[in-house]
């Protein structure tokens, strides 16, 4: 997945789109800011150790009824609320948001103040439009296929032609996996275990969206994803490789983000051009090493 040439004719207008995500994201974000001190509910979702917060669903009711009265027509997948249909019978079904409204549960249920507000548009499974906002910062962040990212003040976002002093050779790298991925995953351990002896430090921030924020200003060096959640995965990689970040399937095949996959098809690497393929030699090895064990199933 490389910064792409720009969506074909949709039935929708993407700067208009752009400023509808970007005021809900950032109402949703001062929402959260304001309520951050309160005594939290936090309740287990699933069986997978994830939770959910009444702030979730506060920040993830308001975005659904800011998409909701611009865009009667398009299909919403929300982190809480789950797949929801087309208010007006789906006259341009194919186009689909994707919300996290508070994508750090985890971190903020410990009083972690880690966590970001994402949005995404996509069209035909793709992602042509994401927004990623920074309740702590007040920071936003936003992309369009094929017209580069923004930055907080509205100038381009590029990734820097060089790493940072001292990181050409010892990155700065993030991890990210699915809830669904258990302590004994084999693949994941092989993964994480090469990935930390090859490079100075690496985050599991367990708000991927902030990652993606992080590697797209050049702030890390790379993220390498496992069995990723979809929710938050379109806005994020879509950010970081209009700022020019590549990304690759695990095994080093092109990537293509398209949210109808299974999560076991959506594992990638992305990283600065320049070290994409070093890691790709790092991710490729250790997998391979699995392979003489055919009960383990990798997701790659």
């Amino acid at each position: 997945m490389r910064p792409s040439s720009p969506s074909p004719a949709l039935p929708v207008d993407l700067a208009e789109a752009r400023r509808v995500a970007v005021e809900a994201a950032e109402a949703a974000g001062a929402l959260l800011r304001a309520r951050m001190e309160e005594p939290l509910e936090v309740r287990l979702k699933g069986t997978d150790g994830d939770v959910v917060t009444e702030l979730d669903t506060a920040a993830e009711e308001l975005i659904l009824g800011r998409l909701r009265a611009v865009y009667p027509g398009h299909r919403i997948i929300a982190e809480e609320s789950g797949v929801l249909a087309a208010e007006d019978g789906g006259s341009t079904a194919d186009l689909v948001w994707l919300v996290d409204p508070l994508d750090g549960t985890n971190n903020v249920a410990i009083g972690m103040p880690v966590y970001a507000v994402g949005l995404a548009l996509c069209a035909r499974a793709e992602p042509v439009l994401g927004v990623v906002h920074d309740p702590v910062t007040g920071r936003t962040w936003s992309a369009v296929r094929g017209q580069g990212a923004l930055g907080p003040d509205g100038a381009p976002l590029t990734l820097a032609e060089h790493p940072r002093p001292g990181r050409e050779k010892n990155p700065v790298l993030a991890w990210t996996q699915g809830h669904q991925v258990q302590a004994g995953d084999s693949a994941a351990f092989a993964l994480r275990s090469a990935l930390e002896i090859r490079c100075a430090r690496m985050l599991q921030l367990w708000a991927p969206l902030v990652g993606w924020t992080m590697l797209a200003r050049g702030d890390i060096d790379g993220i390498v994803g496992y069995l990723p959640e979809i929710v938050d995965l379109p806005a994020g990689a879509l950010l970081a490789a209009e700022a020019g970040v590549e990304l690759r399937r695990l095994d080093g095949a092109p990537y293509t983000l398209e949210i109808d996959r299974p999560p076991s098809e959506l594992g990638f690497v992305a990283a600065r051009p320049e070290l994409l393929g070093r890691l790709l030699e790092t991710t490729d090895k250790a997998l391979n090493s699995l392979t003489q064990d055919a009960h383990i199933h990798l997701a790659w």
